[in-house]
């Protein structure tokens, strides 16, 4: 299959970023065409994440990095010298995006804003992700995703009844914050395709997070009914959504529907249970689930998760409950293109995540993160800078 043509082929984005929040999001940017240029501090050692165990490919590199920062550019420049601010304007002038996830109160001090930077170009677009934001009084607090699944309520929705709150296995919301600041970013590139001004963007992790509360955040707000915990990772108001017990495991179903609940009495072929008025409607299967839970883990301790998936596939939904080595080996990934291959430097068997989009049926292309510092040559020549001059700034720290 060719290469899809890449809708972003030709914008061009400077990024201050480190982690996850702020490198995920720019790399989907990156995946689907854009010059993602990461402005880094060869002095700091770049973004931190290139000193990030317990995994390292050569000096300034490792899994962690490799991860978020795939398609990616990297020029060290030192903005605190009057020098590498230069530089940086005379980037900025031929760029479209200036994108950073710093502390809300570190962008104006850096002058990374519209306000800093209109006057090289009017067109710019400043993305701002920061931990609560840069217009609070919280604007200078540093912030990670786990600190915002605890403040938003996510620790006590998540896991079993009676047990210490609980965090979501993955960082979730700097992943989700990311993208939304991609879209963001995205969107106003588009109006400044019309208006020919650019604007300041900013996003949260924790407006994020607050706003993925959605429908149980809802019903609280206005009925105060306070979403808690399910055993066996139901949902909170269809039944039956939940795992089950397998004889070799687990299986996730999900009748989120009348319809599906047929299908699965269908399945198993047990009029009585089908029959029982205890179970006879959505809001009597709720009120029963305690009762029908072990009646149904009866049922599905008699055959394996793969066969009870043989015998649901295509009737109702349903999953095997992997470990991550399972999720990972599974070959349905594999072929599609989800996994693949992403030669490194230090490594040519490296493997990555695919971008999930998809464009005319076709993965979107990538190549291995950056080295540190790997495009600063390149990148200061096309803005007109000489070897010597190079030199010169290599000499005063300044690259």
């Amino acid at each position: 299959m060719t290469t899809p043509h890449l809708p972003l082929k030709g914008v061009r984005i400077l990024t201050f970023e480190a982690f996850g929040a702020g490198p995920f999001g720019s790399m989907y940017l990156a995946d689907l065409g854009a010059e993602v240029i990461k402005i880094e501090n060869r002095a700091q050692g770049g973004d931190a994440t290139r000193g990030m165990g317990p995994y390292f490919l050569g000096e300034h590199d490792s899994h962690f990095f490799q991860t978020f920062n795939l398609n990616k550019r990297s020029v060290c420049l030192n903005l605190k010298t009057d020098a590498g601010r230069a530089a940086f304007e005379r980037l900025v002038a031929r760029s479209d995006a200036v994108m950073n996830n710093l502390r809300g109160d570190q962008p104006d001090k850096l002058g990374l804003t519209y306000d800093a930077l209109k006057a090289v170009n009017p067109r710019i677009v400043c993305a701002h992700l920061s931990a609560y934001g840069r217009q609070n009084e919280r604007r200078a607090w540093p912030g990670y995703d786990y600190l915002m699944q605890a403040e938003a309520g996510y620790l006590h929705v998540t896991g079993e009844p009676d047990t210490p709150p609980a965090r979501m296995g993955l960082s979730i919301i700097d992943f989700m914050t990311g993208i939304t600041t991609a879209l963001a970013l995205v969107s106003t590139l588009l109006g400044v395709s019309r208006s020919g001004v650019g604007r300041d963007i900013d996003v949260s992790l924790f407006d994020v997070a607050l706003h993925q509360l959605s429908y149980p955040g809802t019903w609280y707000l206005n009925e105060k009914w306070v979403t808690g915990r399910a055993p066996r990772s139901a949902h909170p108001t269809a039944t039956p959504v939940q795992l089950f017990k397998t004889a070799d495991g687990w299986i996730f179903i999900m009748c989120m529907t009348e319809k599906f609940w047929q299908e699965l009495m269908g399945v198993l072929g047990r009029p009585a249970l089908a029959d029982d008025i205890r179970f006879s409607t959505m809001p009597a299967r709720r009120e029963h689930r305690e009762a029908l839970t072990p009646l149904l883990d009866t049922i599905f301790e008699t055959d394996t998760t793969a066969n009870w998936l043989q015998r649901l596939q295509g009737v109702l939904p349903a999953a095997p409950v992997h470990d991550l080595a399972q999720a990972l080996e599974n070959p349905f990934p594999i072929a599609t293109g989800m996994i693949r291959h992403t030669p490194h430097p230090k490594r040519n068997d490296f493997r990555s995540f695919a971008n999930p989009i998809l464009l005319d049926g076709a993965r979107l292309p990538a190549k291995s993160a950056p080295a540190l510092g790997a495009d600063t040559d390149a990148v200061l020549k096309e803005l007109g800078y000489t070897d010597d001059e190079l030199t010169a700034l290599q000499q005063q720290g300044v690259i």
